[in-house]
Formats: structure tokens, sequence, C-alpha cells
């Protein structure tokens, strides 16, 4: 379920930071029966993992909290933030 970039200006196209994996997790829980079907929002399916929600939405969830709590860590300055960069090689 992971979108594919062409290009980074896909990826930096909202400015933010993590927006990457924000979008992917998006993409991701929008494409359930859960959300789709039962009419729940997002944020209920992954609390109560629901079944229709793939195990790749809740690593994706891990990963944006990952990714915003690099952000105001400190030691993310010599190492630098955590996440991934969306374009498949």
């Amino acid at each position: 379920m992971v979108r594919v970039f062409d290009t980074e200006e896909d990826i930096k196209s909202d400015g933010r930071s993590c927006s990457a994996i924000r979008e992917d997790l998006k993409y991701c829980i929008n494409a359930t029966d859960c959300v789709r079907k039962d009419r729940k929002t997002p944020r209920e399916c992954l609390r109560e993992r629901h079944p229709s929600v793939p195990e790749e939405c809740h690593q994706l969830r891990n990963l944006l909290y990952e990714c915003k709590r690099s952000l105001v860590d400190f030691r993310t300055r010599f190492r630098g933030r955590k996440g991934y960069s969306g374009i498949d090689t």
C-alpha cells in the first residue's frame, strides 16, 4: 500500500516535517474497510486495532510518532531526523 513518489518535489509538496509518512498513513488508513464501509474515523480504527486495518498502517503510525519525536530531540542535530524518504530505488 505504500505509494512510490516519482520525484522529491512530490514528497515535499506540503513542506511540513514528516509529510511523506503522514501522507502514506492517510492513504493506508483511508483504504481500509473500517473507514470506507463502517464509517468510523481513522483514529477509531487505529485505536481499536480493527481487523481490516493492515499491520503496515500500524507501523506507519509508529514511524510517524518516531519522526515527530525526533523533531524535539536535541540529539537529532547530530544524527538527523528519523523517517524515510518514500522513494524506492
